[in-house]
């Protein structure tokens, strides 16, 4: 089995997932819930955020629809599940709050120092007016996106990564790094493309999924990328 150091000595482009490996998710989403939902969510946002999850896949994995829709519909399921009223107009508002959801401290400096070297590229679920105005919080402009507005799915869907493998150099060459596991670790595992896991969350790995290595940001995945 190859060890981090060989794949990053023949590794040309580096992806990212965007929102929980750039973007802070868990921050950004609880913002978002305590301003939509109100008080109802203050000492339940574990709770919160499960369902969160599971309604999200659960919409995704349905017929292809806009990530505006998406969100939108996940904010009237959330409403439903814990019988709160969402006024007309309200379902929107996740999707306007999350391009002001903020990097992680480490992102910007790490992206910095990898693109010196690699080319780097964005997998991510989102759609693209959407990522757009997340882009405006990074200081490197990316070498290429693809949403799922451009593949029409979403992840654990394959169609992001076979759209770099197909598009951006081949598995061979490039590099996949991600916070989830069941979002990006498995598909890329399944089309033999190199994933390497950033576990900010100190979580425990329970799936199948085996990661070519393991950082606890994107910090240290530089120093390794990079030299510290």
């Amino acid at each position: 089995m190859s060890s981090v150091q060989d794949v990053l000595r023949r590794t040309k482009t580096i992806t990212f997932d965007c929102y929980g490996t750039l973007i802070d998710w868990s921050a950004g989403l609880s913002r978002s819930f305590r301003e939509i939902f109100g008080p109802a969510v203050a000492g339940h946002e574990r709770e919160w955020f499960e369902a969160y999850v599971r309604i999200e896949a659960e919409v995704e994995s349905g017929p292809y629809r806009s990530y505006r829709e998406v969100l939108a519909a996940v904010s009237e399921r959330l409403a439903r599940r814990f019988h709160l009223s969402l006024p007309p107009g309200r379902e929107q508002q996740l999707a306007e709050m999350l391009p002001h959801w903020a990097p992680f401290p480490d992102t910007n400096e790490a992206l910095q120092r990898l693109k010196r070297r690699f080319r780097l590229g964005v997998l991510s679920n989102i759609d693209r007016d959407l990522f757009a105005g997340t882009a405006r919080q990074f200081e490197i402009a990316f070498d290429f996106v693809v949403t799922a507005e451009d593949v029409g799915t979403y992840k654990p869907a394959r169609a992001h990564f076979q759209r770099l493998i197909d598009a951006h150099g081949g598995a061979e060459t490039a590099l996949h790094v991600a916070q989830s596991l069941y979002h990006d670790g498995a598909p890329a595992n399944d089309l033999g493309l190199a994933f390497v896991w950033i576990n900010r969350y100190k979580e425990e790995n329970h799936t199948t999924v085996r990661p070519l290595a393991e950082f606890p940001d994107l910090r240290s995945f530089a120093d390794a990328a990079c030299g510290s």
